[in-house]
């Protein structure tokens, strides 16, 4: 897999956050893009990309645990940094288990943001070189239809054609369809092999 250039995705409904991050990140040499809403964010972003998130904690609408929860299951299992205007035990407890790398609080000490983020970029480097199928394996799932998924979390559950068909409601021959073209996008070929790489992704049926 070649090289490719980090970016830091910055999060956070508060405009005057994401403008001094941003300035602050650019001078020190980082590429960087900006959502103001955790919803513009998992719509726009690029699935591929390599860097590091830094995410608000408490946002209006999708939090910052939600954005990451769907991350994992999209695909896009970046290092992820909090920001966070008070400190939450539970909370920083479950962020941690779910993958993020640092809590950072509100205001944000700039030299430990700017540390943070070289700490996370490299964390994301040495995941890529040594899981290259892994990664190209969460991006093989992304291009999945919603139904294509639905019948994945069957077959890797053990499911049979006609199982999932009357599960689902659709035609027999309509599985094998959507069974086949998911076989595909995932460039298996067995459903041994399936199994193990979706077990090394840390996909969950039904997620």
């Amino acid at each position: 897999m070649s090289a490719v250039e980090p970016t830091v995705f910055i999060v956070d409904d508060d405009a005057s956050v994401l403008r001094s991050l941003q300035r602050l990140l650019r001078s020190a040499g980082w590429t960087t893009e900006a959502y103001d809403s955790a919803e513009e964010f998992l719509r726009l972003r690029d699935r591929a990309a390599a860097g590091c998130v830094i995410l608000d904690l408490a946002m209006p609408g999708l939090d910052g645990l939600e954005v990451q929860r769907r991350l994992v299951e999209e695909g896009m299992a970046l290092p992820i940094i909090f920001l966070t205007g008070r400190r939450d035990p539970p909370t920083i407890v479950r962020a941690m288990r779910g993958g993020a790398t640092n809590f950072l609080c509100k205001p944000i000490d700039g030299d430990r943001l700017l540390a943070s983020v070289a700490e996370a970029v490299e964390a994301d480097r040495l995941f890529r070189r040594d899981n290259a199928d892994l990664i190209e394996g969460r991006q093989r799932l992304a291009t999945l239809t919603a139904r294509e998924r639905q019948v994945l979390d069957r077959v890797v559950a053990g499911r049979l054609n006609k199982q999932t068909a009357d599960e689902l409601g659709t035609a027999l021959k309509t599985i094998k369809v959507h069974r086949a073209r998911m076989m595909s996008k995932m460039n298996v070929k067995s459903l041994a092999q399936l199994a193990r790489l979706v077990e090394r992704m840390g996909v969950l049926p039904g997620h």
